[in-house]
């Protein structure tokens, strides 16, 4: 019997929130991508089915295996990479008492309706510096150097409670904090403080099957934790360093949405400038990944709940239809992403 060497279901690109000139006071969280077939080119999807919401994320596919013998190995569904020494600077959309528990994102899987039984591990790597130009899927397909072994090794524990990582960092001989240091794990300063410069990644799988010339149906859902923010925008300016007009082009916010983040958000004036206030919460989910199957889409459905009558939806995307108060739809046939998607939602917490 052939092996699938694996098939990843990768979700949420993690990310602390930069503070830009107008979100001064951001929190990390994650984003999302969905099923990634390493080697699988006779497994075509069929429908995906996929709803994203700032409380929830759930896909739903069905899968065909045109091959002639069936397809065994691992579902993987990793989350990003999430930086200790992101955690110590920044909040994070998840509170910090539920990272460290298994599972700390409800992930549950089902095949063809029934709920499977999920393993759950993790894994510490060094990242790449950060660069705004590396697209979403590179954290999924190189996040970068794996030093698992090495903590392990040290009795360092790979652990999201960054107290109990700097504890075992300040309790290492010196001759290791040295070679630490020396390798990009951690910096120590002269006062004997410990930063950790790992991330951890955390990863849950099971074993899958796919018969020949048979369909599957696999569906996962896990906890929404899109980054974030408070949020002031001011009509755009232009010129390179206008951050909000680089909001403007990455999340397409037509004339149209301008206004109505205007009348959602709270007016203040200053200097003789008009500025309005409240919260946004940005959600990228890579669907590029989805390239990687045989052939196209054959019915793709996105249903995007904003949250709120009251919050703002902006997004570059073609044939998006309103379907009730808080719920947007976008379907198509044949479907082959050459784009990511890239939400943002504006809200105003005072008005609820």
């Amino acid at each position: 019997m052939p092996s699938l060497s694996r098939l990843c279901a990768a979700a949420a690109l993690a990310a602390v929130l930069a503070a830009p000139a107008f979100a001064n006071d951001g929190f990390g969280g994650l984003t999302a991508t969905g099923l990634q077939f390493q080697e699988a080119a006779d497994v075509q999807m069929l429908s995906e089915d996929l709803y994203l919401g700032l409380d929830q994320i759930r896909v739903a596919y069905v899968f065909r295996h045109t091959g002639d013998e069936d397809l065994t190995g691992e579902v993987i569904f990793p989350l990003p990479p999430i930086n200790l020494s992101g955690l110590m600077e920044s909040d994070f959309a998840i509170p910090r008492e539920d990272l460290d528990k298994e599972n700390f994102v409800g992930f549950t899987a089902t095949v063809d309706g029934k709920k499977i039984a999920v393993k759950t591990d993790r894994i510490a790597v060094i990242e790449e510096p950060w660069d705004e130009k590396r697209p979403l899927s590179a954290s999924y397909d190189s996040p970068g150097a794996d030093v698992t072994a090495k903590l392990k090794a040290n009795r360092i524990p790979l652990s999201l409670d960054y107290e109990k990582a700097v504890a075992a960092l300040k309790a290492l001989p010196q001759k290791v904090k040295d070679e630490f240091a020396a390798g990009g794990l951690a910096v120590f300063d002269d006062s004997g403080e410990a930063y950790p410069m790992w991330s951890i990644i955390e990863r849950y799988h099971w074993t899958q099957t796919f018969r020949a010339g048979k369909d599957v149906k696999i569906a996962h859902s896990y906890r929404s934790a899109p980054p974030g923010g408070i949020f002031v925008w001011r009509d755009p300016q232009g010129g390179e360093d206008d951050y909000i007009g680089s909001l403007v082009d990455k999340y397409c916010i037509d004339k149209g949405t301008q206004s109505a983040i205007k009348k959602a958000l709270i007016k203040s004036d200053g200097d003789g400038e008009a500025w309005w206030n409240g919260m946004a919460y940005y959600l990228d989910y890579v669907l590029t990944t989805a390239n990687t199957w045989s052939g196209p889409i054959g019915t793709f459905k996105l249903t995007i709940d904003k949250g709120s009558p009251k919050n703002v939806l902006s997004l570059c995307v073609d044939g998006i239809k309103k379907t009730g108060p808080t719920t947007f739809v976008v379907e198509k046939k044949n479907f082959t992403p050459d784009a990511d998607l890239n939400l943002l939602i504006v809200s105003n917490p005072g008005s609820e």
